[in-house]
């Protein structure tokens, strides 16, 4: 695994549901290691358990055991409030209706250190430009949020987190509603940003060969284990066989790439 600090860790993690009768596992004995300036994307097959994971490392759900570990410390004995200071979440639901410009959106993010106002301050002010100036929106803070395009609105969900100055991003499929173009140029700012700003930055995504090409390290959830790696280090590992249960879709080693067959 790569050097640099470790932002988040997770130990002997199980991940799933407690019912009063019983708990369902959906994956165990994950270890991952996240550090500072790189970009991870994690894939996996439909229905896997993508966002339970995402949902348990960020702490909106609980780990059926083992732990996770940001910033040197267990994430169930953070407030809220110090929590959202050490991690910011792009989630892919739609935002509820509002006139908020793409400034006040943004400058959602820095909630976790306004007062009860809410007051901006001159510093908060600083952090909310070099958000907007990292992700190249300036040009769009006085529009409406829904004038907007569905991709200029994903930059500006990606500047919010920025705002918000966490040490790790955490963004569930940020592409999914994004034609090639606008799902290319969002994997390179995401990678631009985890170099300049180093943050480390964690997606989830379906767009699997775009993830190949852009991620540093990836995350990948197959039936039998969940392995985090660099791309080539998983290609020869032969996980990304294992993902899907369809013989007309394989990996193929040499092209580094998913082939479909038999169409």
């Amino acid at each position: 695994m790569s050097t640099g600090k470790t932002i988040l860790k997770a130990e002997e993690l199980s991940i799933g549901y407690f019912s009063k009768k019983e708990k369902t596992i959906i994956a165990s004995q994950i270890h991952l290691d996240l550090k500072a300036g790189k970009l991870i994307s994690l894939i996996g097959a439909n229905g896997i358990g993508k966002s339970t994971l995402l949902r348990t490392l960020t702490g909106i759900q609980k780990a059926l055991s083992g732990q996770v570990i940001l910033n040197e410390k267990d994430i169930r004995n953070y407030s809220p409030s110090s929590l959202a200071q050490q991690l910011s979440i792009v989630l892919t639901e739609s935002l509820p209706p509002s006139n908020l410009t793409v400034f006040e959106l943004v400058a959602l993010g820095r909630q976790p250190y306004t007062n009860w106002i809410g007051k901006l301050t001159s510093d908060d002010r600083e952090k909310i430009k070099e958000a907007m100036d990292l992700t190249q929106i300036s040009h769009l803070a006085d529009k409406k949020h829904y004038e907007i395009s569905d991709g200029q609105l994903q930059k500006v969900l990606v500047a919010r987190a920025l705002a918000q100055s966490t040490p790790l991003i955490i963004l569930d499929e940020p592409t999914t509603h994004l034609d090639l173009l606008h799902k290319v140029s969002l994997f390179k700012l995401l990678k631009k940003l985890a170099v300049e700003t180093q943050k480390c930055i964690l997606f989830s995504t379906h767009d699997l060969d775009l993830a190949l090409q852009l991620s540093d390290e990836m995350i990948v959830m197959s039936p039998e284990k969940t392995l985090q790696g660099t791309p080539e280090s998983l290609i020869q590992s032969g996980i990304l066989n294992s993902l899907f249960k369809d013989e007309n879709i394989f990996f193929d080693t040499g092209k580094a790439k998913f082939i479909l067959k038999n169409l």
